[in-house]
């Protein structure tokens, strides 16, 4: 009796496992349709940081003009949050396609949005060869 006990713990626990790995590999397996909004959505927000980001840098009046030292326009403000908008959607790009290399898409977004032209060049890049080059500019 002893035995058979044992090897229907040994089944419950077998059929736990193969529970468990069913469902991790149904939430990472990604639905097409899923995986092309989050890819929209990415490529939509980085447009959007684009076009405020470099909307403020070529309206921005000399840095030396006037004392408004700690004030902080309207455009900077929706810039800032373009800017959070767009890394928030790389981060669920990134949770829920692993296979795009890591967190390269989360930092080279962090990297952009902090001003580094190469890094906004590898998201643009991104956007482009998911076949969302409409949505973005080119960078710099």
């Amino acid at each position: 009796m002893q035995h058979s006990s044992g090897m229907a713990r040994a089944v419950g626990r077998a059929a736990v496992v193969v529970v468990a790995a069913v469902l991790m590999s149904s939430c990472s397996s990604d639905d097409p349709a899923q995986a092309k909004e989050r890819q929209r959505d990415y490529c939509t927000k980085l447009g959007t940081w684009q076009d405020t980001a470099h909307a403020t840098t070529a309206g921005e009046p000399d840095a030396d003009a006037g004392d408004g030292q700690g004030v902080q326009s309207p455009a900077f403000d929706t810039t800032e949050s373009a800017g959070h908008a767009v890394i928030e959607a790389s981060k669920r790009l990134d949770r829920a396609s692993p296979e795009h290399g890591g967190t390269g898409i989360v930092d080279d977004t962090v990297n952009a949005v902090g001003g580094d032209i190469g890094a906004e060049g590898r998201a643009v890049s991104y956007c482009d060869s998911s076949g969302f080059e409409t949505l973005v500019g080119s960078a710099g």
